[in-house]
């Protein structure tokens, strides 16, 4: 008997893909008729008589709508597959629980806030339910009903437990819960040998902690073995990070409490970089971090200001102005902003120094006062932007099309970063020393603000954590502290006794993630070294970023330039080429590691000093972990094309022939003064320049700019690279991206006008810079942004404001209209606004898109060959 298919989508064409994926299913399950109907971004708030007559649907796709409910929906027996996310569920449609053969379930993104009872018990055949990005704060107990259900999603709700509902679920195989408001995991649930794939980022866990969930379900599983074997440890440590402008005062405050005396700290002793101590305090280990205040440190701190720690923000009252905004906005919102950007749910305390330089107390209180009221409107106004801007998109004509950027206001929306009263004090009083580490305590065993200082760990962790601390001791590691992966595993185990080696390097990870140790597996070149001596890591950073580097260049000594087949014209060329194009000279860089081991005696072992240094051939060690920070650029000789090179397959990784070229130099965007060779190449802005315009809520990250510089320039060649300004080419054709760091926050990319019609070409480059931004912001959970193009008339302020990019199967169908007109009443042509290829050549343009940006593997960009990966804007459903 003949089959047959049917499939309806939104632009009632039939698909290919579609009816052979429908072909096999039906002769898998002898199905007579199957169809699948996709009526998602209809604006449809009740399902069409058209759906409800049709018992044969197979699949249907009702995303992106208005619904609140489904009523009829009952109707379709045949139903297994269907699709409600992004719409404006509040309560569970119940009515699904007679849709006894559905196996799938996409629920995600709406407001669904409890499900009853008495529903999942009909639902046998269900292997996948989504309900991320909802507002669930229990599950219902018959869920563990479901005993086929494979893969469950519950990411970004408000749930606080994970009851026997989730346990009870014998084929689970994937369960995501990241996001929620979880202080503990049932070891039951672990129990499962089903489970494969378990994600729970981003929960404030205190058993076990965010730490080990981080090691994956691996290392979860070994955690609750291991704590079956003897009691627990109860640790209570905090990290402890000391933020402020230059010479606020940090690193006095911060010895001050660390040796429970005031200590004054000389103005040559200032930090450089990073400091680390640690101090025991009743019961409480303090891990201090002190950050340099310096602008040219800055780049560093976002690298090492981590979730769940104590912020303290200290500011000079002395020279604290109430009456001028720049002030407050240096020595005191610039913190606050980064810290909630990257890690939004902090707690801060500002802690107000040099009281004894001001006049009286009088003025003191003022000042604290002034900076109490400043910091709760900047927050209220935080608020109101966020509040705002869901507004705007709520009165939009078509919300759910922008249903990915509401969700993610929600999401920042729903961090609360606490910022503690200030504390003004006086550093060189006693008294005020005893006080504020008093006051310290207080908070940190106040659970409401720490909800998991107390952690609970397997006894192991703290065997393991104190072998590493008498091996440091008893001087059994070298003094710079750094060791191989199988020494330090061989030397634990000695001292530990018998453990198996990846629960092992499970307790490793978790002591790298607390900053007890560093160990970067995830970078090639470290993941076989271990820094059981985080500070020498620093020292290392401190080498390359640091205020006075062209002094030091300066200052490496002519016999150690000879060492490296230098002179002294070299030396000067190096600290020239540093300070004029933010370039250091990779021999330079060489000669500034040797110089810094020399001076801490630490220098005695020739292998150790070119692993840490590099050699003209090989990279060393420092280079690989700027390059992973993305805090340098590498540059390379251009070279003549390798008649040996392999040949390139679309589709197909390409590999390199023979040895990568040795690095030169590096170029260190944050440090450039202008923007002349960006603007000399560019040439000047004109009218007809496509221009996309990404606004950033609250406001752009410090070297948030730069890195996006460093991702851009490792994807196109060759490029060119100012203050706050970069052009990169392809196929000779420029795109410039720049910066706006004034109220209204974004970064321009703009593009000459193709004469040609290639307009393809032009926006696979543009989007491939806000891949990289997205990629980037990723880092930020506190960020938002939007996209828009503006207006192309001169002195028009209107903007045409661009939907969610997975908001579309073809990101070229984002607007199908050939002609829009802004609010001002100007008419353009689509394909200078948004991602579209004119109608005419959209066949044409389809082609190229198959063949050219959508290939993995190496491709030729102008004057170098640059890695382009396999980049793609479909919609994935959120888990």
């Amino acid at each position: 008997m003949a089959y047959e298919f049917s499939v309806h989508t939104t632009a009632g064409k039939p698909e290919a893909t579609y009816i052979r994926l429908i072909n096999k299913m039906a002769q898998r399950n002898g199905l007579l008729q199957a169809k699948i109907a996709d009526w998602s971004k209809r604006k449809l708030k009740v399902l069409p008589q058209e759906v409800l007559e049709d018992i044969n649907i197979f699949s249907l796709n009702l995303e992106r709508n208005r619904f609140k409910d489904v009523s009829g929906i009952s109707k379709l027996i045949n139903l297994k597959e269907l699709t409600l996310s992004r719409n404006e569920f509040v309560e569970f449609p119940s009515e699904i629980q007679f849709l006894v053969n559905l196996e799938k379930l996409y629920l995600n993104q709406n407001k669904i806030q409890s499900i009853p009872e008495e529903i999942f018990p009909k639902l046998q055949k269900l292997e996948l339910l989504k309900l991320s990005t909802n507002r669930l704060s229990k599950l219902p107990t018959d869920l563990r009903c479901c005993k086929n259900l494979l893969h469950l999603g519950l990411s970004h709700n408000y749930l606080k437990e994970l009851t026997e509902a989730v346990v009870g679920l014998p084929s689970l195989r994937e369960l995501y819960v990241d996001n929620n408001r979880l202080s503990e995991l049932p070891a039951e649930l672990f129990n499962n040998k089903s489970l494969v794939t378990f994600r729970a980022a981003s929960n404030r866990l205190r058993e076990p902690p965010d730490e080990v969930c981080i090691g994956g379900l691996k290392q979860i599983r070994s955690y609750f073995k291991q704590l079956k074997l003897s009691q627990p440890d109860f640790v209570r440590r905090v990290k402890t990070m000391f933020l402020g402008s230059s010479m606020a005062g940090k690193s006095t405050l911060c010895r001050s409490l660390k040796d429970r005396q005031p200590v004054m700290v000389d103005v040559k002793d200032r930090t450089v970089g990073i400091e680390i101590s640690e101090v025991q305090i009743e019961g409480f280990r303090f891990l201090f971090w002190d950050f340099a205040g310096q602008e040219e440190y800055y780049l560093t701190h976002h690298v090492f200001i981590t979730p769940q720690a104590l912020v303290i923000l200290v500011i000079d009252l002395a020279s604290y102005n109430i009456d001028d905004p720049q002030s407050f906005k240096e020595k005191v919102s610039f913190w606050i902003n980064n810290v909630m950007m990257r890690v939004p749910d902090s707690v801060i305390l500002p802690v107000g120094t040099h009281i004894d330089k001001c006049r009286d107390d009088r003025e003191v209180q003022e000042k604290k006062c002034d900076i109490g009221d400043k910091i709760k409107d900047m927050l209220a106004k935080r608020e109101l932007m966020l509040d705002q801007r869901r507004k705007n998109i709520d009165d939009k004509i078509e919300p759910k099309l922008f249903s990915d950027q509401s969700n993610k206001l929600d999401q920042v929306a729903s961090y609360s970063l606490k910022c503690l009263d200030l504390v003004p004090i006086d550093c060189t009083n006693y008294k005020d020393i005893e006080q504020l580490q008093e006051k310290i305590l207080d908070f940190v065993q106040d659970i409401e603000t720490f909800p998991n200082v107390v952690k609970k760990l397997p006894h192991i962790y703290q065997a393991v954590e104190s072998a590493i601390e008498d091996l440091i001791k008893d001087n059994q590691f070298p003094k710079h502290g750094i060791v191989s992966l199988t020494q330090l595993l061989t030397d634990i185990k000695q001292k530990v006794g018998k453990l198996d080696e990846d629960d092992l390097k499970g307790i490793l990870r978790y002591l790298h993630y607390i900053g007890i140790i560093v160990w970067y597996e995830e970078i090639p070149a470290l993941s076989e070294t271990v820094f059981v001596k985080p500070s020498f890591l620093i020292t290392l950073f401190k080498i390359i970023v640091r205020l006075d580097l062209k002094e030091q260049l300066e200052c490496i000594p002519r016999e150690l330039l000879l060492t490296e087949n230098s002179l002294v014209k070299d030396r000067n060329m190096w600290a020239e080429d540093f300070h004029s194009k933010a370039t250091l000279h990779s021999t330079a860089m060489r000669l500034l590691v040797k110089m810094t081991l020399q001076k801490g005696n630490i220098s005695e072992d020739e292998d150790f000093v070119e692993e840490i240094a590099g050699t003209r051939h090989e990279k060393s060690k420092l280079l690989s972990l700027l390059e992973h920070f993305e805090i340098c650029l590498p540059a390379t000789p251009t070279k003549a094309l390798n008649p040996q090179a392999r040949e390139f397959v679309p589709h197909q990784q390409w590999r390199k022939s023979g040895t990568e070229a040795p690095t030169k130099a590096c170029l260190f965007p944050s440090l450039l003064k202008h923007n002349s060779t960006v603007s000399r190449m560019w040439g000047e802005d004109k009218l007809t320049d496509v221009r996309v315009r990404i606004y950033f809520l609250p406001e752009i990250p410090h070297g948030f700019f730069h890195r996006l510089i460093i991702k851009a320039c490792s994807l196109y060649a060759p490029y060119w690279v100012g203050q706050e300004q970069c052009l990169v080419m392809c196929n000779a054709k420029p795109l410039l991206f720049k910066q706006n760091c004034e109220e209204d926050q974004f970064i321009e990319i703009r593009y000459r006008r193709p004469e040609d019609n290639k307009f393809q070409q032009m926006w696979d480059m543009i989007q491939a810079i806000i891949q990289k931004i997205k990629t980037l912001m990723e880092q930020w959970p506190g960020l938002c942004q939007h996209i828009c193009s503006p207006c192309t008339v001169p002195n028009c302020s209107a903007d045409y404001e661009w939907t969610d990019l997975s908001g579309s199967d073809d990101i070229y169908d984002m607007v199908k209209d050939d002609k829009l007109t802004c609010r001002n009443g100007h008419t353009e042509r689509t394909e200078l606004l948004f991602p579209k290829v004119p109608s005419a050549s959209d066949s044409e343009a389809k082609n190229a898109q198959n063949n050219t940006f959508y290939m993995t593997g190496n491709i030729s960009m102008g004057s170098g060959t640059q890695s382009v990966n396999n980049q793609s804007f479909q919609d994935h459903q959120s888990n």
